[in-house]
């Protein structure tokens, strides 16, 4: 009997791996530049967190989530999203009392039971960054343009910015009563997700993708028309903050996002280099989440992205391919006496910070260069027993074909890579 993934489910295969690698690296690199510090959240919380914070009438919490009883009879789920399990960690752990600012990111996997297609799984990888304790329209200027900074690091173009304000609570259950007036002759004709929306919470109505549902759903009204003087207020300093800064945008009105602890500022970055499903990340501010979940009154603002239609992306593009994927050195090791030195050799030289494989099959010299090859080793060293008896051997660059006469101790190895490793990086793609 053999084994399969489970539906939904996907490895990450060792050839994918430096692409995903360096995808981490970047976020956290740009993180580092604005100061976000990293956050690791369990993957498995209890179902209330999510119910509470997301919102019942939500499709993440009424169809996605993956939901079993702990073997005391408690509902827990597999985190659906990230956002509630930082909030709660902020308000568990008294991050409020000890400095009400706080600045966080995460980078992990997530599970949504979703339809699997290409560049989307039931298991995806996210990446997020949270700006807790503050109100200033500045911050969700800084938190779009650290995703802002983290596309074109990664050499994304044609990027533009949906923006939308949906308002404070009472702004958001006054645009719901608008909304209801608005769908009110349209929804018989409707999906019967709509027509229970319709009934729950009409903001969801605007999520939907249902080709029957588009029409009613163009012609309702904007958000960003029916919002408060504060509210108001908050997006027109956003939006000419975003102008300084020269970030171009463009206002959506029926921008609302999936999840209920959305206020005020909501946005989706989107690349013209996707295509149809063009939207790389999306976030906003959340007044009242770190309140509904039991902390004191405190407004945050954040966003998450999916790694693995970027990477997908990024995979086709060749962007982010490292030169730390390709391995520094191979030791053909030939005889017992080459085989006894490699393997101390080796051992020395990756305290050096180099990275080194040897053949673990006993081959002939023939067939373990064709391994080399085949690992995409920068360098290979021949160790038999006269490099043995003479302490000296030849290493060989595998791109240049150059040869280098050096000693077989970790220093002198070490050295003779390290020389090399700035035309690797010039040349590496």
């Amino acid at each position: 009997m053999t084994y399969e993934t489970v539906r939904g489910m996907r490895d990450i295969l060792p050839e994918e791996v430096g692409y995903w690698t360096s995808l981490e690296l970047q976020v956290r690199e740009v993180a580092r530049l604005y100061n976000y510090r990293e956050i690791r959240p369990p993957i498995v919380e209890y179902t209330e967190l999510f119910s509470r914070g997301i919102g019942e009438a939500t499709d993440v919490v009424g169809k996605e989530m993956f939901t079993f009883p702990d073997k005391k009879g408690r509902s827990l789920t597999l985190r659906p999203e990230a956002t509630a399990s930082v909030v709660r960690a902020y308000v568990e752990h008294g991050l409020h009392a000890k400095e009400p600012f706080q600045k966080l990111f995460y980078i992990g996997p997530m599970f949504r039971y979703e339809k699997p297609q290409k560049g989307r799984s039931r298991q995806f990888h996210q990446y997020g960054i949270e700006a807790i304790g503050s109100l200033d329209p500045s911050l969700d200027v800084e938190v779009i343009e650290v995703a802002w900074t983290l596309m074109d690091s990664l050499g994304l173009g044609g990027l533009s910015l949906r923006l939308n304000s949906i308002g404070c609570a009472k702004d958001r259950e006054g645009y719901r009563e608008v909304l209801r007036a608005h769908f009110s002759s349209r929804i018989a004709a409707m999906c019967e997700d709509c027509q229970r929306r319709y009934l729950e919470n009409p903001l969801r109505i605007l999520d939907c993708k249902d080709p029957r549902c588009q029409a009613a759903i163009e012609s309702a009204p904007g958000s960003s028309e029916h919002l408060c003087a504060d509210c108001a207020s908050h997006f027109s300093q956003v939006r000419a903050l975003l102008e300084e800064r020269s970030l171009s945008y463009r206002i959506d009105g029926r921008l609302v996002r999936g999840l209920d602890y959305y206020t005020r500022t909501v946005f989706e970055l989107v690349s013209e280099d996707l295509g149809a499903q063009d939207a790389l990340l999306g976030g906003g501010r959340y007044d009242d989440l770190v309140e509904r979940l039991g902390g004191p009154p405190t407004p945050g603002v954040g966003f998450a992205g999916g790694m693995d239609r970027l990477v997908l992306v990024l995979t086709e593009r060749a962007k982010a391919v490292s030169c730390s994927e390709r391995l520094d050195l191979f030791v053909v090791a030939l005889g017992d006496d080459g085989r006894k030195a490699a393997f101390t050799l080796a051992r020395a030289i990756r305290r050096a910070g180099v990275s080194v494989d040897l053949d673990y099959r006993g081959r002939p010299l023939r067939k373990q260069m064709a391994y080399a090859d085949s690992l995409a080793s920068r360098t290979v060293l021949v160790l038999g027993e006269s490099e043995v008896a003479s302490g000296r051997g030849r290493l060989k660059d595998m791109d240049s074909r150059e040869e280098e006469d050096v000693p077989l101790t970790a220093e002198g190895i070490s050295s003779a890579i390290a020389r090399r490793r700035g035309r690797w990086n010039l040349t590496s793609s």
